[in-house]
């Protein structure tokens, strides 16, 4: 058998191999969201959302961990996406290139690798500890900012380094400042990239729960928060709390809400597929 043959078969065989654990993994997350479904969509109501926390799993609603989700996210948002995107625009427009802005560079996307529960490590010390926020909202906020910080400022750059430098020379040509060209040209002409970013950020930060059990998130919440400085429950440490009880009905009321945090993550995905797309359209160069 001849190398090029040989070659053939690796090739061939690899591509096989490939679509067998693509359908293998597919096939277990149906049968993952098959069951999950099944249990979870009788429980899905109006009480379901509206009831407060109960030891009685008929009776228990997800109330003050939907609230608190929406609370986080919310935060956390307010927090991340200046930050995060100003930085993107500061390295990639104003940082001169030099072995000091490779060493952030590499940092900044080692950190977007970093485990989860480093950050909430980091927040637990800075923000519960040292800024004596506690187990707050904000402390919860500024931690899984934190944590998302590294995905926008990436997005951003690689969104800013899309839009074609003629664009900025004609605006320069025009008589427009540095900061009039980025404003008013560059991060409009990048605005669909940065923004499927920071939904997909936003989206990982929804199912964190390891930051938020670190800074002492509850995973028992008897109020609905109305201020950034209350305590909070989110909805995976909700799951969590009830997965590890005995009860049958509490296992009903973990799918369900199961449910709803997928539909949540399904659509802030969404979204940001429907953006991609609809900057994609929009692009001319």
């Amino acid at each position: 058998m001849t190398k090029l043959k040989q070659n053939r078969i690796i090739d061939s065989t690899f591509k096989y191999f490939g679509i067998f654990c693509t359908f293998f993994g597919l096939i277990v997350l149906a049968i993952f969201i098959f069951n999950i479904l099944t249990e979870g969509v009788q429980r899905i109501n109006w009480d379901f959302l509206s009831n407060l926390p109960s030891r009685r799993p008929a009776k228990a609603g997800i109330l003050t961990a939907w609230t608190g989700t929406a609370w986080i996210l919310g935060l956390t948002a307010i927090i991340s996406i200046p930050l995060g995107v100003a930085a993107g625009v500061y390295l990639e427009e104003y940082g001169k290139k030099n072995r000091l802005a490779s060493i952030i560079e590499i940092n900044i996307a080692n950190l977007a690798g970093v485990p989860s529960i480093i950050y909430g490590l980091l927040g637990l010390e800075i923000f519960v500890r040292t800024l004596n926020f506690g187990g707050s909202l904000l402390a919860g906020a500024f931690t899984l900012a934190l944590l998302i910080l590294p995905i926008i400022i990436v997005a951003t750059r690689e969104a800013l380094k899309a839009v074609p430098k003629s664009l900025r020379e004609a605006s320069f040509g025009m008589g427009a400042t540095k900061w009039q060209t980025i404003w008013y040209q560059t991060l409009p002409a990048a605005s669909g990239g940065i923004l499927t970013g920071i939904i997909l950020a936003l989206s990982r930060a929804v199912g964190e729960t390891a930051p938020l059990i670190v800074i002492g998130a509850l995973a028992y919440v008897p109020f609905v928060a109305s201020t950034p400085m209350d305590e909070f429950t989110v909805l995976p440490m909700q799951i969590f709390n009830w997965v590890s009880r005995p009860q049958h009905g509490f296992v009903i009321n973990a799918a369900a809400a199961i449910i709803i945090l997928l539909l949540i993550t399904f659509i802030m995905n969404g979204i940001a597929i429907y953006l991609r797309n609809k900057w994609q359209k929009k692009v001319n160069w």
